[in-house]
């Protein structure tokens, strides 16, 4: 069942519940030290950890998780995931700092990345079936027109499955070497058709398996039967809002963070269960320090 904003109050309006919850994700067959694998543990209850029996070692549902040493109450990161799951265009940290009443705009961009560092696991499977694929031009200013004339702007490269998933990443070019990699490693060998425009960098991704169409949009041609890359530039269109609608401004340094939670949000976009399942992701994955994030500070 989807999680709603009401919902998100009457079962996470308090610490307590947002720690039983996690704790419920993290270890449905009972408490686990993380150190031993123990599962003889004493509950602490007033100081909200666990103490093996086996190793000694006290730790709390926090631990090695994306959450731990974090200061800001459990429910704000719930209702920050919840916001940032159900913003189809994204949400800012200056929203964000504003809807949950975070005193810094710093901590509130911090918390935002440390929820997108969790949503992408590197483990995406390859796309199969038709396969549209396409480049866009984020940040800087367009000098003149066409491709040769964007060098000032970051290139960003998607792949989408009719149907299925996209995949974007950033690229240091739109050449025939940067592309062919790009889809190599996204697109299965026996995907059945790759789509795109006549850019000459696409040309020879076909093979015995996988055949090669495009449609020539600098003769004005869009569709041609059901070969189009409308589906891909939909995707752009929906990033293009977000980055003017909600985050003005990218940096460069962080845009694949941005790409990461757009892809994975547009991925899960009929999930049921994204909630749950991002709660779930901050538990897994390793923490953020904010001196990874910034390169600066202790």
């Amino acid at each position: 069942m989807q999680m709603n904003l009401g919902q998100l109050v009457d079962e996470f309006g308090s610490t307590d519940k947002c720690r039983d919850y996690l704790e419920a994700l993290r270890w449905p067959d009972g408490v686990e030290c993380p150190g031993c694998g123990s599962k003889s543990v004493s509950r602490l209850v007033k100081r909200k950890q666990f103490d093996c029996n086996s190793c000694r070692k006290r730790f709390s549902v926090l631990a090695g998780t994306v959450l731990q040493d974090s200061k800001l109450p459990l429910w704000k990161w719930f209702a920050a995931v919840h916001l940032m799951c159900e913003s189809k265009k994204g949400i800012s940290a200056l929203q964000v700092q504003r809807m949950l009443g975070v005193k810094s705009y710093e901590t509130a961009w911090y918390l935002c990345h440390r929820i997108r560092s969790a949503m992408d696991d590197g483990t995406a499977p390859l796309l199969h079936g038709v396969v549209e694929v396409d480049e866009t031009y984020v940040g800087g200013k367009v000098r003149g027109r066409g491709r040769g004339y964007r060098d000032n702007k970051t290139v960003v490269v998607g792949a989408i499955e009719r149907g299925g998933n996209l995949r974007v990443r950033t690229a240091p070019d739109n050449s025939r070497r940067t592309l062919h990699r790009f889809i190599g490693e996204t697109v299965a060998d026996e995907a059945q058709a790759i789509y795109t425009d006549e850019w000459t960098g696409y040309v020879g991704v076909d093979d015995e398996d996988t055949r090669h169409e495009t449609v020539a949009h600098g003769s004005d041609e869009y569709v041609r039967g059901d070969v189009h890359t409308n589906t891909v530039e939909s995707a752009w269109s929906l990033f293009d809002r977000a980055v003017i609608g909600s985050y003005h401004q990218l940096s460069k340094k962080h845009l694949d963070a941005y790409l990461g939670e757009f892809e994975y949000r547009f991925n899960n976009r009929e999930n049921p269960h994204l909630f749950r399942d991002t709660v779930v992701r901050l538990i897994e994955a390793e923490m953020l320090t904010y001196k990874a994030l910034t390169g600066t500070g202790s």
